[in-house]
């Protein structure tokens, strides 16, 4: 490495947030970039482990020391280049994962781990600025054909790599606008949506057909993509939501956290939100069940929209604020994390995050709205064969204010209607699309990777995904393939 002492010398530091009472007033995004300095620094304290643990951390295999020594070494175009070898959409990653290769850096095992994700960042981002990223149309077509239905992360990346290898490849989206859960599950203030649109665009400049507003199987029918197609790759996600089998459920104010959050991209968009549809927080108590990324994207969205109150309902007990023995390095630990939208939050409203609660009843008015949340805080724990009980803390029951509820409890699996019905694909005992080791479901031709395969799972894992189910498509037209193999994770 270009500094072998300076992960002795230099602590880790990270992109620095803009100050809260500034940033909660607008949609913008959260992080302001670091000098280029400062980056230096940062890639000089990586390591020579020996064994960069970090790579085999990263779903995706990158790189990471190399572009770590590039960095420092004020070689930025060369660290793109390796940065590119193996993930297409690092401008994605760097502002949206959570980074299991910094939990799986040799550092972190008595110190700060190295600074991965903001330096990825950094280097998609100046390779933009630069004019370095480029289109990359291939220089002669097979001839085949490829359906591509889901342009989200997975979609997207298999999309590019199998364009790459010359195949003509046709995105499907049912969505107004291409990109998925980057574009109406995140909102603006964690990625700007300009990034997702310029990376879109790009792949169209590349030779990527991308219709939006087609939803295979009501539009168009899967027997005609069977028809029209060599190989249909399906990366449609896992988009249905878990719901709250819980007494008022049926009252109106009690909404999915993915028909809530799409609303407000569409409006910072100049979209319009029928008044009779729109969901608002303002001036509203608001509780938000569950204790993931989605529910922190709730929080913030609606400390921005105004709300009156919010508190966020986890029925798990609080995590640890260290790691504990069962999840030992270079595993991904289970700790307490504040994310930017606890920060802001818990600046404003009092006793914002619960931990260990259980929702009993939803309570309405005359109208049929929601207005109260009755609760009760919860013990728990595994028995031998690892089945959860649940204990009701005696006297701890509460009504609580609450005029808007957001469920964030999770996805279990992808929507069956359409391809997966009209196919009869076969499922997982979690729903997924069940697949062999070729990515190939069990109807000849037909492929599925992403949280469709895997089940709801990181934005590093569909670009993985993408990319490997790519190859094997490729392989399956061809009878060999040229593009890379990443390791099979089935």
């Amino acid at each position: 490495m270009g500094k072998p002492t300076g992960f002795k010398e230099i602590p880790r530091q990270t992109r620095r947030r803009r100050p809260v009472e500034l940033r909660v007033l607008d949609w913008d995004e959260i992080y302001v970039p670091m000098e280029p300095g400062e980056l230096r620094q940062q890639g000089a304290r990586c390591m020579d482990c020996g064994v960069p643990f970090c790579n085999d951390g990263c779903p995706l295999g990158n790189q990471i020391p190399d572009w770590n020594d590039l960095i420092y070494r004020d070689r930025w175009y060369e660290a793109l280049q390796a940065l590119e070898r193996t993930n297409n959409f690092p401008e994605f990653t760097g502002r949206i994962c959570p980074a299991p290769c910094e939990e799986a850096c040799v550092l972190s095992i008595n110190d700060q781990p190295v600074t991965i994700k903001t330096i990825e960042q950094a280097i998609a981002d100046k390779g933009w600025a630069e004019g370095w990223i480029k289109p990359q149309p291939p220089e002669k077509r097979t001839g085949k054909k490829i359906a591509v239905v889901g342009s989200g992360p997975a979609g997207l990346a298999a999309a590019q790599q199998l364009n790459r290898a010359g195949h003509n490849v046709v995105v499907f989206e049912r969505d107004d606008r291409p990109g998925g859960l980057l574009v109406y599950g995140i909102p603006d203030f964690k990625m700007d949506k300009s990034t997702v649109a310029r990376r879109c665009k790009l792949l169209e400049d590349e030779g990527i057909e991308i219709r939006c507003g087609v939803n295979v199987g009501v539009d168009v029918t899967t027997e005609q993509l069977r028809h029209d197609f060599d190989a249909i790759l399906l990366c449609t996600g896992a988009t249905k939501a878990r719901d709250a089998d819980t007494p008022g459920r049926d009252l109106t104010g009690i909404h999915y956290a993915m028909t809530y959050l799409p609303q407000q991209t569409k409006l910072n968009h100049g979209d319009q939100i029928f008044a009779e549809q729109a969901i608002d927080a303002k001036d509203k108590h608001v509780i938000i069940i569950g204790g993931g990324d989605t529910a922190a994207d709730c929080l913030g969205t609606a400390l921005r929209q105004g709300a009156a109150s919010i508190k966020q309902f986890d029925i798990n007990a609080m995590p640890p604020s260290e790691r504990s023995p069962e999840k030992t390095w270079p595993q991904w630990p289970m700790v307490l994390r504040t994310s930017a939208a606890h920060e802001e939050g818990e600046q404003k409203y009092a006793d914002l995050r619960n931990y260990a609660i259980l929702t009993k009843e939803f309570i309405g008015d005359d109208a049929g709205h929601v207005r109260q949340l009755r609760a009760v805080k919860i013990e728990s724990y595994k028995d031998e064969t690892g089945k959860r009980h649940i204990t009701e803390l005696e006297g701890s029951e509460m009504d609580l204010p609450c005029d808007l509820c957001l469920l964030a409890i999770g996805f279990s699996g992808p929507e069956t209607y359409g391809p997966i019905e009209d196919l009869n694909l076969n499922l997982t005992k979690r729903d997924a699309i069940k697949v062999g080791e070729d990515y190939m479901t069990n109807v000849e031709g037909v492929f599925a990777a992403g949280d469709s395969r895997r089940g709801q799972s990181l934005v590093v894992w569909a670009i993985s995904e993408g990319r490997q189910a790519a190859r094997c498509i490729d392989k399956y037209l061809m009878g060999y393939s040229d593009l890379p193999e990443l390791p099979v994770e089935l």
